[in-house]
């Protein structure tokens, strides 16, 4: 259990030492600021615009909406048509069929909504070419959207009495450009050196040394997908089985660079966070609370797969490693099970169905939280700073005093903006956790009946639910109701809350800050922290208590 404890601990220095440097150059993006002292992005970067026909002026809250709005569907309908055509289309080595019409819909909506829930195989459903210029392209995109909006919220605390919020296109180009791509390729470089597959060539027969088997390898552009679902907290992966088959994360290094980059860019852009309201303290506020709740969550995982299965005479105690791989162990599949659940990336390389009642609990409640602790890159951030806003409002309510937020008032436009970032997710959650419940077929639909089957069925829905994708394994999602029933709750659990974001900045731009006084609520003290995470929990529960009673907690005392 020490080398268990001594792994985790590392992990998380070296996350929070790469995340500083990384969330101060985030800054320097948002404000603009010259990435290259030659010039070259900037050159780069004004080629881009011109033939895309953009012009670099400010946008209006409805305006920078609308945008993000119309690229996405655009997104949409181009991956949904790409499913469907792919025979046709070149770099299918395979010849591998269109999908249906709903799962194509479900893989389309997964992963323009950065969600990335896979009903499908990769490495038997889809070409090269749909999983390169479809998906690929959309974990790039959806994650550069996610950061843009965030930026736009920092813009509305900073800015004073202003009707813009920045550019969309602007702040998606500069993204992509000199953040996703570059560490994108450098983690693909390692990531090919580990061993990770990057061919277009077919697949391969061998003959394998037990019994002289046949065995037929997948091959495909893995690594450059895999980099960029890590680093974008897109999920999903190249190959069914994700992060657990040996091509796509063959070493421990590979694990630790694939896990490392799972938290490192939400974790960065809380110090970006502070450094843009010129107020450290506030970005280290969320950091800390964020942290907080995963490293609780971590610790009740961990010692669930460690010690929470009965031990045999005879047997060794090496803990649950059911559905682990042996070169992970019980701490760094633990680990990764958390930060894939806290951060909304939702790649596994264990299978969260064969965890503990309590541990597949831990990562259940951390999506249902709603992807706020580190979470989707920049949906993390804005989404935890909604919780922040309704923290100051209930102080604020208790004290008599009106609410205020880095030198903004919170008024009720504001509030109501927060509602739909906040509640969104869990009420999509529930509805959807509730038709396919009383659905026709719905035994057919899980693994385990009783308990368990109703835990596959609840984190299904979670997943879609929150953007995370992860499964619970046990639960077929290849139908027509999780298909089009999950791609709508995906869609709208993703957009609501995000341009409920965008006018939530666009209402605080306008203001003009008010002076600190005696009765402004600090911020930045250990008891705000506190009192963050109280409400965090406090609606969490509210919202899903009931439902895990009746899956992982009942599953605890019925299998124990």
């Amino acid at each position: 259990m020490s080398m268990i404890v001594i792994q985790q601990l590392l992990f998380i220095l070296i996350l929070i030492g790469l995340s500083i440097p990384l969330g101060i150059y985030l800054y320097n993006i948002m404000i603009g600021k010259s990435v290259f002292k030659n010039k070259t992005g900037n050159r780069l970067e004004g080629r881009l615009f011109k033939v895309m026909g953009v012009k670099a002026e400010e946008m209006t809250a409805k305006k920078y909406a609308i945008s993000v709005l119309l690229f996405s569907i655009v997104g949409l309908f181009f991956v949904f048509i790409v499913q469907l055509a792919q025979r046709f289309l070149p770099f299918n080595p395979e010849n591998i069929e269109g999908t249906s019409l709903d799962l194509a819909f479900n893989t389309a909506a997964s992963f323009v909504s950065n969600t990335n829930w896979q009903a499908y195989s990769g490495e038997t459903g889809l070409s090269y070419f749909t999983q390169s210029i479809g998906l690929t392209v959309q974990n790039f995109v959806s994650a550069a959207s996610g950061i843009a909006v965030l930026f736009v919220l920092i813009r509305g605390f900073i800015l004073k009495q202003k009707h813009t919020v920045g550019n969309f296109w602007v702040d998606l180009t500069r993204i992509t450009l000199y953040v996703l791509m570059p560490l994108s390729i450098v983690g693909a470089i390692i990531l090919v050196s580990q061993g990770v597959v990057q061919s277009f060539s077919g697949y391969q027969a061998v003959t394998t040394l037990q019994d002289g088997a046949a065995q037929t390898i997948p091959l495909g552009p893995a690594a450059s997908q895999i980099m960029i679902k890590q680093l974008g907290t897109n999920g999903g992966g190249f190959f069914g089985s994700n992060s657990a088959f040996p091509l796509e994360n063959p070493t421990a290094l590979s694990n630790l660079i694939q896990l490392l980059s799972i938290l490192l860019i939400p974790a960065a852009l809380c110090v970006t966070f502070g450094k843009a309201v010129k107020n450290h303290k506030q970005g280290r506020t969320i950091y800390i609370a964020m942290m907080t709740i995963f490293i609780l969550t971590l610790v009740v995982t961990t010692i669930s797969e460690a010690y929470g299965v009965p031990l045999f005479s005879g047997a060794t105690g090496l803990g649950n490693m059911e559905g682990k791989e042996v070169v992970h162990g019980i701490g760094m599949s633990s680990l990764w099970a958390t930060a894939t659940t806290a951060a909304s990336n939702g790649s596994v390389n264990s299978m969260h169905n064969s965890y503990t009642a309590f541990g597949g609990m831990m990562l259940m409640f951390l999506m249902q939280i709603g992807e706020i602790v580190f979470g989707g890159v920049g949906s993390g951030l804005y989404g935890i700073i909604a919780f922040v806003l309704l923290t100051v409002f209930i102080a604020g309510l208790m004290v008599g005093r009106t609410p205020e937020y880095l030198s903004k008032k919170i008024e009720p436009f504001d509030m109501k903006m927060v509602c739909l970032i906040v509640l969104v997710p869990p009420v999509l959650t529930l509805i959807g956790t509730a038709i396919a419940v009383v659905a026709p077929g719905a035994q057919e639909l899980v693994t385990n009946e009783g308990a368990r089957g109703f835990s596959e069925i609840l984190y299904a829905y979670s997943s879609m639910g929150n953007n995370n994708g992860s499964a619970f394994a046990g639960f077929s999602a290849d139908n027509p109701l999780t298909n089009l029933l999950g791609g709508s709750i995906m869609l709208m659990s993703r957009f609501i809350p995000l341009v409920a974001t965008i006018f939530l900045a666009g209402n605080m731009a306008k203001k003009k800050s008010i002076a600190v006084s005696e009765g402004t609520l600090s911020t930045t003290s250990n008891l705000f922290i506190g009192l963050l995470v109280g409400v965090i929990l406090i609606i969490a529960a509210l919202s899903f208590l009931p439902s895990l009673a009746l899956g992982p907690i009942a599953d605890y005392f019925t299998s124990h």
